[in-house]
C-alpha cells in the first residue's frame, strides 16, 4: 500500500512547518556560542524533553514494538538501570561541565589527560555517531519506501535533507525547540495506533474482552508478559542483570559522557537545570518504553487474527507495515509524521552534537582560533553538512538489514560509550597521566572487538548490554596499571 494524497498532504505540511519552525527560531545567531549551544540560555524543562527526543530515534519508535512483538516484556529491565545511571551522572560528572566555558565533553579530558585523549575520544564518538545515526536513518527511509515505492537512496536523502535544513539554520536552539514539538507529536502518533489497535482487537472467545484487553489476555496465556528476567546468562541481552548492570553502565556513559547529550547540559542556564532535566528524564522514558512495549502486545495479538497476506512479520517491519495498512486515511500522515518527528530530533541532535566536536577538538585547535571568531561558526555549519552527507552515506549502505536496528545502535552506543567514560574515570581518579589513558583505551577497544567479532566466530556469544561494562572495566583496570607501571618507572 502507497500513501494516499490526503495522508500525504498532511506528512509534507509537517515537514514543511518543522523546517520552517527551525529556521524561524534559530534566526539572529552571530557566533558559534549561540549555534552551538542555544547562548547557554534554555530553559531546563525544554532540554528534558529534548534529551528524551534525541535517544528516541525511529529504531526506538519502530523497534521496540517489534522486540515485545517476537518476544516479551524483558527490555524494560534496560531503562531500570537507566535509573540509575542518570543518577549517577547527575551526582559525579555534571559539576566538572561546569567549571569554565565548554564547548564539548571532551575538553574536561584534554584538562586532565591532555591533548591526544581528547582527541582520540573525541574521534570515537564521530565515527560511532555517525555509524549508529546512520542507521536510524536507515530505519526512518525503510518506512518512506514502504508507503511511496521510491528507491532507498531517495528516500534516505528525503529524511537526511530536511533534517539538515533546519539545523544548518537554527543550530542549537532549532534542534531543542523541535525535538520538544517532536515528542509530542510522535507520542500523539503512537496513542493514536494504540486507539485504533485496541478498536481492530477481537474479543478471544464469546464474552471475553476485546481490545486492548484481549491482547493482554493472549500475552499472559503466551507468556509474553514477563518483565524480569534473574538468570545468570551473559548471552542473553533482557536479563535483570544485564538491564540493571549493563543499562546503568551505558546511562552513565551516554548521559554523562556523549557529547550528544552533554551538549544539553552546556545549553542550560545552571547546573542545577541540567540536573533537573537529566534526572527526570529517566522516568519519563521508561514509561514511554512501557508505551511502545504495549504497542508490540497489541500487534502480536491484531496479527494472529488478521494475519498479514505476505509472509510473516517481524522485527522493525511489524509496526511499519501496520501503520501503513490498517490505519485509516489521514491518521497515515499523523503516524508518519510521528515517525519523522522520532527521526529527525535524533538525527538533528547528532549533526549539532558532531559539529561542535569537530569544531571545538579538532579544527580550532589546530588553527588557533578561538570559538568567538567568526570562522568557528562558518565551520561549524560546514560541519553540519559534512556530517549529514556521512549519515545519509551509512544510511545507503545496506549496514543496516542485518538485526534489529534498535539492537546495533544500541550495541554501538553501549561500546564505545563504555571506553569513553573509562578514560573519564581514569582522568578524574588521579594526577593526569596520558599515556596511561592511551593504554587503557588501546586495550579497551582491543578486548572488546574480540568479544564482539571474534567470539561468535568460536560459537560464544555475549549479550551486548554487557559489552560497556566490559569496554569501560577494561579500559579502566589497564589504564591504572599502566599508571602504576609508570609511576614505578618514574621512581626508579
Amino acid at each position: 500500500m502507497q500513501i494516499g494524497a490526503i495522508d500525504l498532504t498532511l506528512l509534507l505540511a509537517y515537514l514543511a512547518g518543522t523546517v520552517a519552525f527551525g529556521v524561524w527560531i534559530g534566526r539572529g545567531q552571530k557566533s558559534a556560542h549561540d549555534y552551538l549551544l542555544g547562548s547557554r540560555n534554555l530553559p531546563w524543562w525544554a532540554l528534558l524533553i529534548s534529551i528524551v527526543a534525541t535517544e528516541t530515534s525511529t529504531a526506538t519508535f519502530l523497534s521496540v514494538p517489534g522486540v515485545a512483538f517476537g518476544g516479551n516484556l524483558t527490555y524494560l529491565q534496560l531503562p531500570l538501570g537507566y535509573l540509575v545511571g542518570r543518577s549517577i551522572a547527575a551526582a559525579l560528572l555534571l559539576p566538572m561541565y561546569f567549571r569554565g566555558q565548554m564547548f564539548t565533553a571532551y575538553e574536561v579530558l584534554r584538562v586532565r589527560s591532555g591533548p591526544a585523549v581528547r582527541t582520540l575520544a573525541s574521534a570515537i564518538f564521530l565515527v560511532t555517531r555517525t555509524l549508529a545515526d546512520g542507521l536510524r536513518l536507515y530505519l526512518a527511509a525503510l518506512v518512506v519506501q514502504t508507503m511511496t515505492g521510491l528507491a532507498l537512496p531517495w528516500c534516505v536523502g528525503i529524511s537526511g535533507i530536511a533534517t539538515l535544513v533546519y539545523t544548518l539554520h537554527g543550530g542549537m536552539r532549532a534542534v531543542v525547540w523541535t525535538d520538544v514539538i517532536q515528542f509530542f507529536v510522535y507520542m500523539i502518533g503512537a496513542f493514536a495506533a494504540l486507539v485504533v489497535l485496541h478498536l481492530g482487537i477481537a474479543p478471544l472467545a464469546e464474552g471475553a474482552r476485546s481490545g486492548l484487553g484481549a491482547a493482554l489476555d493472549l500475552a499472559s496465556a503466551e507468556g509474553k508478559l514477563q518483565a524480569f528476567d534473574f538468570r545468570l546468562d551473559l548471552s542473553s541481552p533482557f536479563t535483570f542483570w544485564a538491564g540493571l548492570l549493563g543499562g546503568t553502565v551505558l546511562s552513565v556513559g551516554s548521559h554523562g559522557v556523549d557529547q550528544l547529550i552533554v551538549q544539553r547540559y552546556l545549553s542550560a542556564r545552571s547546573l542545577g537545570d541540567a540536573r533537573k532535566a537529566l534526572v527526570w528524564s529517566g522516568p519519563v522514558v521508561l514509561a514511554q518504553f512501557a508505551v511502545f512495549l504495549g504497542i508490540g502486545i497489541a500487534l502480536y495479538a491484531f496479527y494472529r487474527q488478521q494475519p498479514p497476506e505476505m509472509p510473516p512479520l517481524a522485527g522493525d517491519k511489524v509496526f511499519a507495515h501496520f501503520i501503513v495498512n490498517h490505519l485509516p486515511t489521514g491518521l497515515v500522515g499523523i503516524v508518519l509524521g510521528a515517525v519523522f518527528s522520532a527521526a529527525m530530533s535524533t538525527l538533528s541532535s547528532s549533526l549539532s552534537a558532531s559539529a561542535s566536536a569537530l569544531v571545538n577538538d579538532f579544527l580550532l585547535p589546530a588553527t588557533g582560533r578561538k570559538p568567538e571568531d567568526p570562522f568557528a561558526l562558518r565551520a561549524a555549519k560546514a560541519a553540519t553538512v559534512l556530517f549529514a552527507v556521512l549519515q545519509m552515506a551509512v544510511g545507503v549502505s545496506g549496514l543496516g538489514g542485518a538485526d534489529s536496528v534498535v539492537n546495533s545502535v544500541l550495541a554501538i552506543a553501549t561500546i564505545t560509550t563504555g571506553i569513553i567514560l573509562g578514560l573519564f574515570l581514569l582522568a578524574l581518579a588521579g594526577p593526569p597521566r596520558p599515556a596511561a589513558s592511551l593504554v587503557g583505551l588501546a586495550c579497551g577497544l582491543g578486548v572488546t572487538a574480540a568479544v564482539v567479532f571474534a567470539f561468535p566466530v568460536l560459537g560464544w556469544k555475549v549479550g551486548w548490554p554487557w559489552y560497556g561494562i566490559l569496554s569501560c572495566g577494561t579500559t579502566c583496570l589497564t589504564g591504572f596499571a599502566a599508571r602504576a607501571l609508570f609511576r614505578g618507572s618514574s621512581n626508579r
